[in-house]
This record gives structure tokens, sequence and C-alpha cells, in this order.
């Protein structure tokens, strides 16, 4: 993995941004319950597994350029963008992760913990106490992963994907910083 350099997006960078978007599997969903305080989950996996894609980001990146309250990573194979992590510094004093993706090719090889350990110490150097992002309930496979980086899901909204029918839940995890204090 020392070949998988993180660069900071920058104008020369722009047009390879999209290219760790590729589809992902849809294995089961998460189904999450709150009962005594706390948020627990088991999974249902599916028979029939499909794979999906989101659409490209549309949005203009030069926002995200030398900016002190948000910042795009990429992770690089030599010229190949193979993922990226989009960060904003949040109101609620977390670091919200807008979008993390890891191209397909390069999954399983330790790229989305890099991404995200990169997102933990800008977040640390913005004196942030976390790190947030939401994601649906049926991608398992991320919901695995965000659990095995420490996160904890910490709210479920049944309105947010209302125009999307075949979208459930939208699931709200939260890794809080040890040294972030006693935040409840």
């Amino acid at each position: 993995m020392n070949r998988i350099q993180l660069n900071v997006l920058n104008e020369s960078l722009i047009n390879q941004v999209n290219d760790a978007n590729d589809p992902f599997p849809i294995i089961g969903r998460i189904i999450p319950s709150y009962m005594n305080g706390e948020w627990t989950c088991v999974e249902e996996l599916y028979d029939n597994r499909k794979e999906i894609s989101f659409p490209d980001d549309q949005i203009d990146w030069r926002d995200y350029i030398e900016r002190d309250n948000r910042v795009v990573y990429l992770a690089m194979d030599n010229d190949e963008c193979v993922g990226q992590i989009r960060l904003v510094k949040d109101w609620n004093q977390f670091a919200y992760i807008e979008n993390i993706a890891v191209k397909m090719t390069y999954r399983k090889q330790g790229i989305g913990r890099m991404l995200l350990e990169k997102a933990e110490r800008w977040a640390k150097e913005k004196e942030l106490i976390g790190l947030s992002l939401e994601a649906q309930n049926d991608n398992l496979i991320a919901c695995r992963f965000y659990r095995k980086e420490g996160f904890q899901l910490g709210g479920v909204d049944t309105m947010k994907q209302y125009a999307n029918p075949q979208i459930d839940l939208t699931l709200y995890w939260y890794k809080i910083f040890e040294e972030g204090g006693n935040h409840k």
C-alpha cells in the first residue's frame, strides 16, 4: 500500500475526483432498533444481491480547494485516482464526511482506512470532536466498514429519502474522538 499517496485536491486533479465512484454491491441491510437510550442493529442478508451506483457529484470542486472549512483528499496510485474522501467542518463540531469512495479494483486493500485516518487527522487539526457521516441501511458492506473503523450508530431518519422509495432508512454514524472530552 506504500504506492498509494493521499493528495489534497488541486486544480489539476479536479477531472479525476469522480474516478473512484464505482458501483458497489447491495448484499443486505441493517435493521436498527433504539431501546433504553442505545442503538443496536441486526443484519439481514438478501437472497438476491444487486449492484448500484451513485451518480457522479456535480459540484464546483474549486469550492474545496484551499479552504479552511472543507477539503477533498484523493488516494492516488501513480496518476490514477483510486479513492476519495470529501469533508466539511459541520456546525455541530464534527467533520462531516460528504463522500468516501474507493475504486472497485482497489477495495479491501486498506485505502478506505487510509482515507478515514486522513479525515481524522484533518478533523483534529480543526479541533473538531469527531467524524460523522450518513449511509443508507441497505449499504451493508459500508455500514460494516464504519463499525469496524470505530463509528457508532447515532440516529435513523425515515424521511430523508422520501423521494427515493427504494431507500428505506438513512443511518447516521459517528466516531467521537476520545480526547474530545465528555460530550453527550
